[in-house]
């Protein structure tokens, strides 16, 4: 941890607390089993009514049994909602008609009573709220299936916001997710679709994240880590973390500075209010790419209500609560495949960065033979326009590619790559034009040396932040 993330993660709060047990999703005693046998009935039921009311026909049914699996997701509360927020966007894991179907889970749901988040916020931080905030509003901003936002002025006049937990919600959930993968497990058996979809994978995914999400304190460390190593080079002042104010968090509040602006989806709105829609993208990615590759810790769900345009023109990312961890072993890899990219399109050092992570056997041949291999199937998809291209797919055939020789990608490969999938959509519609793989002012920071030369020699101008 740098000497600024120590300073920053130092407050109330911070780091004081040693991690809680995570409890085991295989444990099935008389809860789960009452809650696997509602799920069932739920679920079932909201199936058998859609396929009845919009016909038996093979595609007409598909389309009713996908729309009756998420009526039933609704009606089971938030853990099922955010399963269906995690199906609707992983689309090529799942069946067209699930996956569009739960598109619907990625609205706001209904928001949980003022004195409900009264009550956790008065409990985890110990105090009445009107001795705590000079001001609170009981009106959330927003409401998610595990928390919602509330706008508060903190005690010294700064303006802040808190993020509350629903009442109750880490037990429920921890519940709903084991009665969930016993189900997972029996649909495995039975059918092709559920294989496919690696279902008692996704519920195990989801757990993991679930859990660490449940303790607000480690989306709090987290957020605080990020916010340090954006200023780390001093030159990211176009993207912004908000502070965390330790001494208002608690396991289930997080409390940090208020940012006021708009989602990055709201193209046109966006178009209209920044004077180069393109250099605000690159910014994100800049400050993204070099957490993956610099610092390890990045954000992993970059979807766009965790990715806002602020009133002052800054570039804001929110909501730590999903994040990825790259090992110096796969930050070399991916320092390795970017250099190829954007600076001499050596894959030979990439081959290399294989071996140190086992991936490659003395029988797959030698470096330059990895790396032209690697190169044809991961160039094109680099240096390519965003507008022509997936970027989500340079994970894919990465994992392709090592599957081939008895191996596969990290999960946090899997979920950078997701990530850059999410850039790649901002980029279609914002900088149509732009090549990440290619674009020398992303890697200033990881490759200065390098970049200097280039930029010399090519006559190059890179913005200055």
């Amino acid at each position: 941890m740098t000497a600024a993330a120590t300073e920053t993660a130092s407050g109330p709060g911070a780091g004081e607390t040693p991690p809680q047990p995570v409890p085991a999703l295989e444990k099935f005693g008389f809860a789960e089993f009452r809650r696997t046998a509602a799920i069932g009935t739920t679920i079932g039921s909201r199936v058998t009514r859609r396929v009845l009311r919009q016909g038996l026909r093979p595609a007409k049914r598909r389309r009713a049994m996908a729309e009756g699996t998420v009526d039933g997701f609704e009606a089971l509360g938030p853990m099922f909602v955010k399963l269906g927020q995690l199906i609707a966007s992983s689309p090529a894991s799942f069946p067209d008609e699930l996956a569009d179907a739960c598109l619907r889970c990625l609205d706001d749901v209904p928001p949980f009573p003022a004195t409900d988040a009264r009550a956790v916020i008065e409990a985890d931080l110990g105090a009445p709220i009107d001795r705590l905030f000079r001001e609170f509003d009981d009106e959330p901003l927003s409401a998610a299936s595990v928390a919602q936002v509330h706008a508060c002025v903190l005690a010294d006049g700064r303006p802040a916001v808190l993020k509350v937990q629903r009442p109750d919600i880490a037990r429920r959930m921890i519940v709903d997710l084991r009665a969930a993968y016993r189900l997972a497990g029996s649909l495995t058996k039975r059918s092709e679709n559920a294989r496919i979809a690696n279902a008692e994978g996704v519920v195990r995914d989801l757990y993991d994240t679930t859990v660490a999400e449940l303790d607000f304190r480690n989306e709090a460390r987290n957020q605080a880590q990020a916010r340090a190593d954006l200023s780390a080079f001093g030159d990211n002042t176009g993207v912004v973390v908000p502070e965390v104010y330790w001494e208002y968090c608690g396991p289930r509040v997080l409390c940090m500075e208020r940012m006021r602006g708009m989602p990055l989806d709201r193209f046109d709105d966006i178009r209209a209010a920044h004077p180069d829609p393109e250099l605000l993208i690159r910014r994100l990615v800049k400050a993204w790419v070099e957490s993956v590759v610099v610092h390890g810790l990045f954000h992993g769900d970059v979807h766009a209500g965790n990715l806002w345009l602020l009133d002052d023109g800054r570039a804001a990312m929110l909501d730590f609560g999903i994040v990825g961890t790259m090992t110096p072993q796969w930050r070399a890899f991916v320092r390795a495949l970017f250099h190829a990219s954007a600076i001499d399109g050596d894959f030979r050092p990439v081959a290399r960065a294989l071996r140190e992570l086992d991936l490659l056997d003395g029988d797959d041949g030698d470096d330059a033979t990895i790396g032209r291999q690697l190169a044809t199937a991961l160039a094109p998809v680099l240096s390519g326009k965003l507008a022509q291209l997936d970027m989500g797919k340079v994970a894919a055939r990465l994992v392709e590619f090592g599957k081939r020789r008895g191996a596969s990608g990290p999960q946090q490969l899997l979920l950078m790559g997701k990530q850059l999938g999410y850039f790649e959509r901002y980029a279609v519609a914002l900088a149509p034009g732009w090549r990440l793989g290619q674009d020398l002012y992303l890697f200033r920071n990881i490759f200065p040396e390098e970049v200097t030369a280039k930029v010399a020699a090519e006559g190059i101008e890179l913005p200055a932040d």
